[in-house]
C-alpha cells in the first residue's frame, strides 16, 4: 500500500533518521555462543520446563509472516551468515495485491541485500509529480532529481519484489501452510509456537513480521490499528501493446476523494482512489463488483482514470480500508519482549500517504539484521540488549513518520467545499515544496557488513 504516496502535505518535521544461528543462548541475559553455524539445523527435543508430552522441533531463529518485512529480514541475516525459517500462512508466497512505491531509501536497502539492480531492470523510473483538480486542471508539477538529485522513485510490483527476495534465500528456509496460532514463553525464555497443524516450534529467537493485524503484536500488548477514515481501491492496468503514459505521479484531488496512478513498467499502471467512509464496511471480494464501485466513484472525473481501470483484469483489483497505530512513547509497548521483537507493519502500521510502509519496514529489517548478528557472534553481547537497542534506535525514526502520513490524508481527504477550494488555489500552488517534503526519504545505511 506504499504508493498512495507523497501527496506531500506535510506539517511536522521529521528527522530523517535516529542516531547464523547459534547453538544455544544462556546466562542472565548474556548470550554465550558454543558454535556459530551457517546453515539452519533442527532437532526434536522433549520440552520437558513445558510439561508438554509432545516433541517440539528446536529452530534458533523463526520469522513469522513471509511477507515483504520477513523475506527481507531472513535475507538481511542470510547475508551476514545467519540463517532462519519463516513461517507463511498461506500456501504459497503472497503475490497477490498490485504495487508499491519505493523511494531511495527503499532502494538503498534493496541494494544493501544484493536485489536492487535486478529489480531496477523490470521497473520504470519515475521523473516527477503532477498534480490536478478533478475537473482536470493542473495544480502543480514537480521534477524528483529537481527537488533532489540523489532521490530515486520507482514503483515495484509486490510479486515480483517477494519473488526475487525469496529467490535469494536458501531452499528450506520458508516454511508455507504454517499460521502461528499460539505463542508461549518458556522458564528460560525461548518461545514456544504451536501451529495450525498442531506443530511445535521452539525458537530462541522470534521476529515478528506478520502485519497490520500481528498475533504476535497482539501476544505482547500492542492494541488494534485504528481505522483512519478511508478506504482504498486499488488495481493494475494492464495495456499488452504498450502503456501511453509517461513515467510520472499523477495525483487528482477532489471532495473527500483522491485519485493516483503512475507507471510500473512498459505495460502496466498501478492506480488507487482513496474514498471517505464512516466505517470499513463490509468485506467484499468479487472482483466484478469491486471493480464496477470503483469506476462510480470516479465516473464524472477526466477519462483516462475509467480508461485505467477498464484496462485493469478483475483479479488485481482490491479494496481495503486503511489503517495505522501510533507509537505513543511511554504508553506503547516496546518493540521487543525478551527475545521476540516485530518488524514493519506488524509493529508499526502506517497510512501510505508519504509511500513509507514498505521502505520503513526494509529499513527495521536491515537494521535489526546487523545488530543482531553483532550479537549471536559475541561473546559479550545480549540478544536481548541487541532487540531492544533496534526498537530505540527505529523509534524516533517511526513514529513521526507515521503521524505525518496519517496528518497528510486528514488534509488530502477532506470534503468540505471551502478547504477544498483553499487546498487547491492556495496551498498546493504557491506554498507546497517539495524538497523538504522528501527529506524523510534520507536513510543513513551504508553497508550491511560494516
Amino acid at each position: 500500500m506504499a504508493t498512495i504516496t507523497a501527496s506531500y502535505f506535510l506539517f511536522l518535521k521529521s528527522p530523517s533518521s535516529s542516531p547464523s544461528h547459534t547453538k544455544r543462548f544462556i546466562g542472565n541475559g548474556k548470550s554465550r555462543v558454543q558454535s556459530l553455524i551457517r546453515t539452519r539445523r533442527t532437532k526434536s527435543i522433549g520440552l520437558s520446563v513445558m510439561n508438554a508430552k509432545s516433541d517440539v522441533r528446536e529452530e534458533n531463529i523463526v520469522i513469522v509472516g513471509g511477507g515483504i518485512a520477513g523475506l527481507a529480514a531472513a535475507l538481511s541475516l542470510h547475508r551476514l551468515g545467519i540463517g532462519s525459517l519463516i513461517l507463511e500462512q498461506a500456501e504459497s508466497l503472497r503475490t497477490g495485491g498490485t504495487s508499491l512505491t519505493l523511494f531511495k531509501n527503499g532502494w538503498r536497502v534493496l541494494d544493501a541485500i544484493g536485489v536492487g539492480n535486478d529489480l531496477r531492470t523490470q521497473f520504470l523510473e519515475i521523473q516527477g509529480m503532477a498534480v490536478k483538480s478533478e475537473d482536470g486542471r493542473e495544480l502543480r508539477a514537480f521534477n524528483f532529481k529537481e527537488e533532489d538529485q540523489s532521490q530515486e522513485v520507482r514503483p515495484v510490483e509486490r510479486r515480483v519484489l517477494l519473488e526475487t527476495l525469496a529467490a535469494q534465500l536458501p531452499e528450506d528456509s520458508l516454511r508455507f501452510s504454517s499460521k502461528v496460532v499460539k505463542i508461549e514463553k518458556t522458564s528460560n525464555g525461548d518461545t514456544l509456537l504451536e501451529l495450525v497443524d498442531g506443530s511445535k516450534l521452539l525458537a530462541k529467537i522470534v521476529i515478528g513480521c506478520d502485519g497490520i493485524r500481528s498475533p504476535i503484536a497482539k501476544w505482547m500488548g500492542f492494541a488494534e490499528p485504528k481505522y483512519v477514515g478511508y478506504c482504498a481501491f486499488r488495481g493494475l492496468a494492464y495495456y499488452p501493446d504498450g502503456q501511453p503514459y509517461e513515467p510520472n505521479v499523477n495525483y487528482i484531488y477532489g471532495r473527500g476523494l483522491r485519485v493516483g496512478y503512475v507507471p510500473v513498467s512498459p505495460t502496466k499502471v498501478y492506480w488507487f482512489i482513496c474514498f471517505n467512509s464512516s466505517s470499513p464496511g463490509p468485506k467484499i471480494t468479487d472482483p466484478t463488483v469491486l471493480k464496477k464501485q470503483a469506476k462510480e466513484l470516479v465516473r464524472n472525473w477526466p477519462s483516462e482514470l475509467l480508461n485505467i481501470v477498464d484496462s485493469t483484469p478483475e483479479d488485481t483489483v482490491i479494496r481495503t480500508p486503511l489503517v495505522d497505530r501510533w507509537l505513543w512513547p511511554a504508553i506503547s509497548p516496546a518493540a521487543s519482549v525478551g527475545r521476540v521483537v516485530l518488524v514493519g507493519d506488524a509493529w508499526h502500521p502506517m497510512t501510505p500517504n508519504l509511500g513509507q510502509g514498505a521502505c520503513c519496514a526494509l529499513e527495521d529489517a536491515v537494521v535489526l539484521a546487523k545488530k543482531l548478528a553483532i550479537a549471536i557472534k559475541s561473546q559479550e553481547s545480549s540478544i536481548e540488549g541487541a532487540l531492544s537497542s533496534y526498537g530505540t534506535e527505529r523509534w524516533p525514526r517511526i513514529f513521526p513518520l507515521t503521524v505525518r502520513a496519517n496528518l497528510t490524508g486528514s488534509v488530502l481527504q477532506w470534503d468540505n467545499p471551502v478547504v477544498c477550494s483553499v487546498r487547491n488555489n492556495i496551498v498546493i500552488p504557491k506554498l507546497v515544496r517539495l524538497g523538504p517534503m522528501l527529506e524523510h526519504t534520507n536513510f543513513n545505511f551504508n553497508s550491511l557488513y560494516t
